[in-house]
């Protein structure tokens, strides 16, 4: 929160620096205690631990991070707070404020801020940073392993360490490009700061009422680019670097991505000009936009899709749940896991018209392990249930099956507009508390992939062994 108390006294806002130091406060008491509770702890660490301090932290981070929001009486009630700060976090954009532009500097730095920490993950941040963990490699594995988006972890090094400070050092040259491309396209240096981490951690939280609206073309054009290049595979970026430019082409889940959003864009594109739409630059800059925003996870807007016809909305739908590429800052189901469950699929098609064929799922030219096939298909299984329990809890609320279904998608795959209530030029403000909280859990669970929270509602995660 250091930075966001400079932001503060660089604009005057003293009352907003006071939050920020009481938050300040709290933080380190409650470390303090927490560092002294765990003096005798056992150093053994294994995949449950990975999982519930993964979860734990996420948990500590949002109830905490919420604090500035209520001091500084921006955002008054502590569970709206909380939305928004795990929105933050989990790199949603989804919100509750109504108009973000009267709402001081600080608050819409801290508000962003969290984007570019979650998109690459707050505990590999950690482990990039923190030497202590280089001396016990199965703690930061499982770490990884806990808060890494996709079916599977890999290492660009053979150290994990390594591969995190190599991760986030990519992340942090494709932020000061995006900030300096921003720059290059007239947009103020503050915005262009909180925009490039939205767009790096492919969050979404605009700083105007309009999202991204009323910036330039070519600053929205820079917005487009870059949120595709965040939702890349960062391995296939030290491909690149070591001069493997085939290896990245001949990667199944890039050509996946790259031809699943240019069809979507040019669905959108002929769908609008067959419902009467004139096609502009305007109309193609705002349907690869749109298209880009939404495959992403990434949640800005330059247009309001909700006056889309059906096609198109339907479209943006089959996106929400798709997502980006595993090991990227997007949310989703992601690209792999679609490719694998096709591929499953197909190869269980098969076993029924030749029974006693061995066939396996390859991808990328290997076969993958039974034990990834399985564990896609457990994740989808969870990932239904999900969806299916906590629409039926926010229609307690009352709106319709579109805003409710949407909603939910939105906040579960970490995208942040819906449809309708919760459309590009509306909000979740009109939910009740109760509803709140139910997407707050979706955010944490769709951002940590689900079972990092599930287990949390294990009786045996919490025996001895």
């Amino acid at each position: 929160m250091v930075p966001a108390v400079f932001v503060s006294l660089g604009y005057s806002e003293h009352n907003i620096v006071i939050a920020f130091l009481k938050t300040i406060a709290v933080t380190v008491v409650a470390g303090a205690v927490f560092y002294l509770l765990g003096l005798k702890a056992q150093k053994k660490f294994y995949a449950r631990e990975g999982l519930v301090c993964v979860g734990l932290a996420w948990v500590a981070l949002s109830l905490t991070g919420a604090l500035p929001f209520v001091f500084s009486g921006e955002i008054p009630h502590y569970i709206d707070a909380l939305f928004e700060i795990v929105s933050g976090f989990t790199t949603t954009g989804a919100s509750v404020v109504k108009s973000v532009e009267d709402l001081s500097k600080g608050i819409l730095y801290w508000r962003s801020f969290p984007h570019w920490i979650g998109g690459m993950g707050v505990l590999v941040f950690v482990l990039a940073i923190i030497p202590v963990f280089s001396k016990s490699s199965g703690s930061s594995f499982y770490l990884l392993r806990a808060e890494s988006p996709g079916p599977d972890v890999g290492k660009m090094t053979p150290r994990i360490r390594q591969t995190a400070m190599l991760s986030y050092i990519m992340y942090i040259v494709l932020t000061v490009l995006d900030v300096i491309f921003l720059l290059i396209g007239h947009m103020p240096l503050f915005d262009s700061i909180c925009v490039a981490f939205g767009t790096a951690g492919t969050g979404g939280f605009g700083i105007r009422n309009d999202s991204i609206a009323s910036y330039t073309p070519f600053a929205q054009n820079v917005c487009t680019v870059f949120m595709i290049m965040f939702g890349v595979n960062f391995g296939l970026y030290y491909h690149l670097i070591r001069g493997k430019a085939l290896t990245v082409l001949k990667d199944e889940e890039f050509r996946f991505y790259i031809f699943t959003y240019i069809a979507a864009s040019a669905v959108i594109i002929l769908n609008l000009k067959s419902a009467g739409t004139e096609v502009t630059n305007t109309t193609v800059r705002n349907s690869f936009f749109t298209a880009a925003s939404i495959m992403t996870t990434t949640g800005f807007a330059t247009t309001d899709f909700n006056l889309w016809p059906s096609l198109s909305k339907a479209v943006l739908l089959f996106l929400m749940f798709c997502g980006a590429s595993a090991g990227s800052t997007g949310g989703g189901i992601k690209c792999s896991r679609v490719i694998i469950l096709f591929k499953s699929l197909r190869r269980n098609v098969h076993h029924y018209l030749h029974p006693n064929r061995v066939q396996t799922v390859r991808y990328n030219g290997k076969t993958v392990d039974e034990e990834v096939v399985t564990n896609t298909n457990i994740y989808l299984t969870a990932y239904v249930m999900i969806v299916i329990f906590s629409v039926i809890l926010v229609s307690i609320d009352g709106f319709s099956f579109e805003s409710n279904f949407s909603a939910v998608m939105a906040t579960f795959n970490n995208i942040g507009p819906g449809f309708d209530v919760v459309g590009p030029t509306g909000n979740f403000a009109a939910y009740s508390y109760f509803s709140k909280i139910i997407f707050i859990a979706d955010m944490l669970a769709g951002r940590l992939e689900i079972f990092p929270i599930l287990v949390f509602f294990s009786r045996s995660t919490w025996k001895r062994s």
